[in-house]
Order: C-alpha cells, then sequence, then structure tokens
C-alpha cells in the first residue's frame, strides 16, 4: 500500500484498505476532532488483499456517486431529508465534466491534491453496526438459503432461484468488527444489545426506507440495486446520521435490469456494476496462498469501465 499523502491543512490518521482519513492538523487526536477528511483511494481490494494496481479514477467515480446519493436522499428525490455526515449544507449536483459541485465551502477545504476525491466530513460517534438490505437473493444469501431455506436466519418462501427477487426486502445486520478481524452477521436482537432498542429500531427502518427509496431511483434508470449496506454515526445532539459512503459500487450490487429480465444465466442475470470481474478473475487465477498476482491491464480496464457506466446510467436525466 502506498503512503497517504501530506495534505496542507490536515494530518493523516488512519488508512483502510480503500480509504485515508485525516483530522485537521490543529485539532489533538481524532477524537476531539470536529470534522474530518474522507479520501477515496484508487486501490481496490478483493479477498482481504489490496491487488495491485489500482482502478485508475475509481476514488472520484465513487465519492461522486456518494454525493450525488446524500443529495437525493436529502430530498432531492422528493422524499424526507435524511441527515448525512456531510459538513456542507448540501451538493448541488453534477457539473458538465461529470463530477459533484459542492458547496463553496466544502470544495475551499479539500486540497487540490485530492479534488474530486473526498469529502469534508462532521465527526459522529459511530454505531458498532453495519445496516444490510437484501432486496434479491444472491451471494451468501443464496448459499445459506440453499441450505436452510434462509438468510442470515430469516425465513424465506420456498422456490427461489439464484438472483430472484425476494417479496420484501429483509434487514440483515452486522457486527463492524475491530480492524483486522471479520465483520459478522448479527440477529436484530444482538443489535438491541448493542446500542438499545430504540436505536436498533431506528437502524432497522431508516436503513430499509434508504434501500427502497434508492431502489425506485435506480429502476428509472434500468438499474436494480440488489442489496447495499449503510454505516450510520450519532452527532452532538443524538441525530442518527447516514456516514462513511453510500449506495456505491463498493458497497452495493448493482444489476441491469433488461439482463435481470432476460432469465439467461445466473452469471449474464447478475453481472454486477462493481469489482466483480476483478473477483472472478482473481478467483480462477490465485489459490488465496501468498500475495496475490498484478490484475492484467485488460481487468482493471473492464472493471474502470463498469465503475462509469454506471455512474452514467444512474445520474443521467
Amino acid at each position: 500500500m502506498t503512503s497517504p499523502l501530506e495534505l496542507p491543512g490536515w494530518r493523516h490518521v488512519y488508512s483502510g484498505k480503500v480509504r485515508d482519513l485525516y483530522i485537521p492538523e490543529d485539532a489533538a487526536d481524532a477524537a476531539s476532532a470536529d470534522r474530518m477528511l474522507v479520501v477515496a483511494s484508487d486501490r481496490v481490494s478483493a479477498f482481504d488483499h489490496v491487488l495491485s494496481p489500482g482502478i485508475p479514477g475509481k476514488g472520484v467515480l465513487l465519492t461522486t456517486l456518494s454525493l450525488w446519493w446524500f443529495d437525493r436522499l436529502a430530498g432531492a428525490d422528493g422524499g424526507r431529508g435524511i441527515p448525512n455526515h456531510l459538513a456542507a449544507t448540501h451538493v448541488l449536483g453534477l457539473g458538465a465534466d461529470g463530477e459533484a459541485n459542492t458547496a463553496d465551502d466544502l470544495r475551499s477545504l479539500i486540497p487540490d491534491a485530492v479534488t474530486g476525491r473526498a469529502m469534508v466530513v462532521k465527526s459522529l460517534d459511530m454505531l458498532p453496526v453495519e445496516c444490510v438490505v437484501r432486496g434479491y437473493l444472491t451471494g451468501s444469501g443464496w448459499a445459506e438459503y440453499r441450505v436452510s431455506g434462509t438468510v442470515c436466519g430469516i425465513a424465506l418462501p420456498a422456490g427461489l432461484s439464484n438472483g430472484d427477487r425476494l417479496p420484501e426486502p429483509i434487514y440483515t445486520p452486522a457486527w463492524k468488527a475491530p480492524m483486522g478481524e471479520h465483520d459478522e452477521n448479527i440477529s436484530y436482537e444482538r443489535t438491541v444489545e448493542l446500542v438499545g432498542a430504540e436505536r436498533a429500531a431506528e437502524l432497522r427502518d431508516l436503513s430499509l426506507e434508504i434501500y427502497e427509496r434508492a431502489a425506485r431511483t435506480a429502476e428509472r434508470h434500468g438499474v436494480i440495486l440488489a442489496d447495499t449496506k449503510f454505516e450510520f454515526g450519532v452527532d452532538d445532539e443524538g441525530v442518527l446520521t447516514l456516514a462513511d459512503e453510500v449506495l456505491t459500487s463498493d458497497s452495493s450490487r448493482y444489476w441491469d435490469a433488461a439482463a435481470w429480465a432476460s432469465r439467461a444465466t445466473p452469471d449474464e442475470r447478475m453481472a454486477s456494476f462493481d469489482k466483480q470481474i476483478v473477483r472472478d478473475w482473481l478467483a480462477a487465477n490465485w489459490d488465496r496462498q501468498g500475495e496475490p498476482p498484478a490484475l492484467p491491464p485488460e481487468i482493471v480496464e473492464r472493471t474502470a469501465d463498469r465503475y462509469r457506466e454506471l455512474l452514467g446510467r444512474l445520474t443521467a436525466v
């Protein structure tokens, strides 16, 4: 992994697999900082490894999509405004270059070196629950369903196939494990133990609302939102606030609606707008022993094309 950038006015405090976190250089520590700078890199990860090379432009594409969704969910889609962690009051939409036009006060805080792939956000007390919503049967849910007829312990009707739409979206939370450990699926009752009954219900209900609103928006653009995950924090006034990235192709499964309706093979029906191309190539060319091989240029470019296509389709007027 490359060393984090030195950014004027900001001090690096953390790097994840694909993002870097900074606090104002005059803040004593992350706990006392009133705002943070979240920088999305072009790094790509799979099977718990950061791969080489990265996907050119990925950081800009995912940040732009997050900002667009924060704007929709703040009320631009016609629904009620959902609080988010952006330090600016609002996002002004997409410019002619396809990048987000943000409020001047936000833009002025972002160093030139990371323009387009960074967000200035309010500091929050983050909750230890990853809020997963599934509208379709796929992935690990399909594997569990084939064995027990359930997904994360939730019973589903018999006779469903891989990729089928669920009778209604289901909420399947996970526990956000400490760095270096794996997240794990948990029951709703466990979320009550972690955050209390009132907050657990708020997380569930808000996650389902956001999913359903986003799924309707995606459908209008010929795209299916199969599943997604959200993270929330609490601000100084106790308000539950949508945080982190939102509804990107790194945190969600998006499918082409026409391909899904074709009833062709599962791979064709569920060709996703994300790094599945990378996962498939890696699974076929690496035994998960030692360091993973470098990604071929063709795989890198095909993955970048899928990210760009999703952004273009969702944000098209």
